[in-house]
């Protein structure tokens, strides 16, 4: 098994594919990027609010904005930099430990994974990376929905929710 390189900070770019929690004393972060991980100290929820500032907003602004102009409450995708068309979505509640951030533009497929619960899934990536999470894949597929609707109501071709 090769040695583990932690890193202090990840910058979240158009190669990220995702961010998955870690239970590791020294670090809360897996950064999925193309064929490569890193393991960073911070946890998705830091990473993602501190790239969503490099974008140009607060993490409670763009949420509060792709609320009101999509009607969607939880589990709200975030458009970390929508110039560089940089969109994440939960897979849970941003404040449970369990949840990852996947990132939009690299999902290929998302399918059941064979488990008798019914409750997981596989994320296909453009790349051929596959990340197999606990939660439908029904969920899933709502979050990448919801996601495409808060890229067409930045790109104004959403008319807005009432």
């Amino acid at each position: 098994m090769a040695m583990e390189k932690i890193c202090n900070d990840y910058e979240i770019s158009e190669k990220t594919l995702a961010l998955i929690p870690a239970y590791n004393l020294e670090y809360g972060t897996i950064a999925m990027e193309g064929k490569e991980e890193y393991y960073v100290k911070k946890t998705p929820l830091e990473l993602i609010k501190h790239a969503a500032l490099i974008g140009g907003a607060e993490y409670d602004g763009r949420r509060s904005s792709m609320s009101f102009l999509t009607g969607i409450k939880r589990k709200v995708p975030i458009p970390i930099n929508p110039r560089k068309n940089i969109y994440a979505f939960p897979t849970q509640s941003p404040s449970q430990m369990d949840c990852h951030w996947i990132f939009f533009s690299h999902v290929n497929l998302i399918s059941a994974a064979a488990s008798v619960t019914n409750k997981e899934t596989t994320v296909l990536f453009q790349n051929g990376q596959k990340l197999q999470l606990k939660a439908s894949p029904h969920t899933l597929d709502k979050q990448m929905y919801r996601t495409w609707m808060c890229v067409k109501a930045l790109s104004g071709d959403l008319p807005v929710m009432p």
